[in-house]
């Protein structure tokens, strides 16, 4: 054990991001999102729209998990999943989540906090014949977050699907499988500076729908 402190006292970075000047910024915090999320698809980091998905129960347990932001459109984030899954079933007792993003190469974080509700049917069939031929068989072969006896259950259940469809025969949709949009309330970048002094600035929507910019102390 006190190995094992000593190898965190060593784990150190000093952040030289460049300033996040505010009078720089617009009235919503969107533009500079896709901002941000391009300089990231730029610089080649793997998964750049990975990103922590935290949800919770009725009763407020907490659960996170990264999954990968498919859609950033009509000032919303969307993500696909298995209807039934953990997240799934969280999300129907308690429609709040929060995400982050965390861009380490570029010394950057988002966190995006919101209520959720699924997309249409129609968008959900539409991403869902765009995947890959074995994620869309996977979504029928893998019930999320449920138990399962071994490796080989899975195994045989994919070999089932495949067997019930052939590759010239199209898979529809699994009704307990489609998407979800996060629309946000509040919406946080962080940019690492030196001696821990980071830069954070936090959007917050208003009722009526404006967004109130305010820098908070790192």
């Amino acid at each position: 054990m006190d190995n094992m402190a000593e190898e965190f006292r060593r784990i150190r970075k000093e952040y030289r991001g460049r300033p996040l000047d505010e009078e720089a910024l617009a009235d919503s915090p969107f533009p500079l999102f896709q901002t941000w999320f391009e300089e990231a698809v730029a610089a080649g980091l793997t998964e750049p729209n990975g990103m922590t998905l935290a949800t919770a129960t009725r009763d407020g347990r907490p659960s996170a998990r990264t999954v990968l932001l498919k859609s950033f459109a009509d000032e919303s984030f969307t993500f696909f999943t298995n209807y039934e899954s953990r997240k799934g079933r969280e999300l129907l007792e308690n429609p709040q989540a929060a995400l982050v993003f965390w861009w380490v190469e570029l010394e950057r974080q988002v966190r995006i906090e919101g209520r959720v509700e699924r997309v249409s049917a129609a968008e959900s069939d539409a991403y869902y014949t765009d995947r890959p031929r074995g994620s869309q068989v996977g979504a029928w072969a893998s019930p999320q977050s449920q138990v399962i006896p071994s490796r080989r259950f899975l195994e045989e259940a994919q070999a089932r699907i495949e067997a019930e469809f052939p590759p010239d025969q199209p898979l529809v949709r699994p009704a307990h499988w489609g998407g979800y949009r996060l629309i946000p309330e509040v919406v946080e970048f962080w940019q690492g500076r030196p001696d821990r002094l980071h830069d954070r600035m936090r959007y917050r929507a208003d009722p009526d729908g404006r967004w109130q910019r305010e820098r908070l102390a790192p």
